[in-house]
């Protein structure tokens, strides 16, 4: 069990992952951020350092670390650099699946769903009120937004956004440096680096 959690990034997303640790019985969490210097606490948890403090402390001082910093590549840059990556942070409240795979540094947050032997990959966040059906592969450094709804046997690629509140189809595959607009039905195939919108969702941007 984690008692000392560092989490890297001060933000709004970082509170939800504190208050997240916090449910599971984590007593110390401390946040790194570069901006340290002018935000000493964020919602009563302490600013200690930047972010090459926590790379320095973060083998010594916690069991574990938290990249919390909504913007994937940023995350990905940052986790791939820590020595002491946690094991997935779930909500009590979220459902997952036993037979579920969840990548390090990951996060599920509160009502999500995720259901039998979907696999979720590093540093993925699967927000409040998603759900992710049977069978689905979500890659590294992905962000299922809140309220999305994934159907069965769906792949997204590494580092895509899933909008809050979209649908996307059964067996459906979403490629790398994607992402789908708030509230967007995906029907079809979204290849890498597009952007697509609407009901059905359309592409906008290759």
């Amino acid at each position: 069990m984690i008692k000392r959690l560092a989490l890297i990034g001060a933000s709004g997303h970082g509170k939800v992952i504190a208050d997240i640790a916090r449910a599971n019985g984590v007593k110390s969490i401390v946040f790194y951020d570069d901006r340290w210097q002018k935000i000493e606490e964020l919602a009563g948890y302490r600013v200690v350092g930047d972010v090459a403090k926590a790379m320095e402390d973060a083998a010594t001082k916690y069991d574990a670390a938290v990249v919390s910093i909504g913007n994937s590549s940023i995350r990905e840059a940052i986790q791939q650099q820590l020595p002491c990556v946690a094991s997935a942070l779930v909500h009590p409240s979220a459902s997952v699946s036993p037979s579920v795979k969840l990548g390090l540094g990951s996060v599920v947050m509160p009502n999500a769903v995720i259901n039998a032997d979907s696999v979720i990959g590093d540093g993925v966040i699967i927000n409040s009120g998603a759900v992710i059906e049977h069978d689905c592969i979500i890659g590294d450094f992905s962000h299922i937004c809140p309220n999305a709804a994934l159907g069965g046997g769906v792949f997204v690629g590494q580092k895509s956004w899933i909008g809050i509140g979209s649908a996307i189809i059964q067996l459906t595959k979403v490629g790398s440096n994607v992402t789908v607009g708030a509230g967007s039905v995906v029907i079809r195939d979204v290849h890498d680096n597009q952007t697509v919108v609407g009901n059905p969702a359309n592409l906008i941007k290759r």
